[in-house]
């Protein structure tokens, strides 16, 4: 059975930094791609970052480029997003996923799998 944990979330002043982890564990399909999306409260999904699985190219939504960072480490099977000068609106609740889909066409509204999610409050 596939199980994600996500940590890193947390309160932080506009400009701040944080890091989230998610470790990934029962994988037993070969997932093209796995990366972050985030949902704000009354809000749609986004589509944060991704990275492929196949040849590590990194994707990023336009909200997001120039600040935010995917990374992966294949032994530990976790997938990091480092998120730099934060903003008000990056607020929401940050998940990761996997999908058999690549990154290019990936849907963030359906996703094969994706964990419970944690908080990031950028607030001053």
């Amino acid at each position: 059975q596939l199980q994600f944990v996500e940590s890193g979330g947390g309160l932080v002043q506009p400009g701040g930094s944080l890091r989230l982890s998610c470790a990934v564990s029962g994988l037993q399909v070969n997932y093209e791609s796995i990366g972050w999306f985030r949902q704000a409260p009354g809000k749609e999904r986004e589509g944060i970052a991704c990275i492929s699985t196949t040849d590590g190219d990194r994707y990023y939504g336009d909200s997001v480029k120039g600040r935010f960072a995917i990374s992966r480490d294949e032994v530990q099977n976790t997938v990091y997003l480092q998120m730099n000068d934060l903003k008000p609106e990056d607020t929401g609740t940050y998940y990761c996923g996997v999908d058999r889909a690549p990154c290019e066409v990936v849907d963030v509204d359906d996703l094969d799998a994706w964990g419970q999610g944690t908080v990031v409050t950028i607030s001053s």
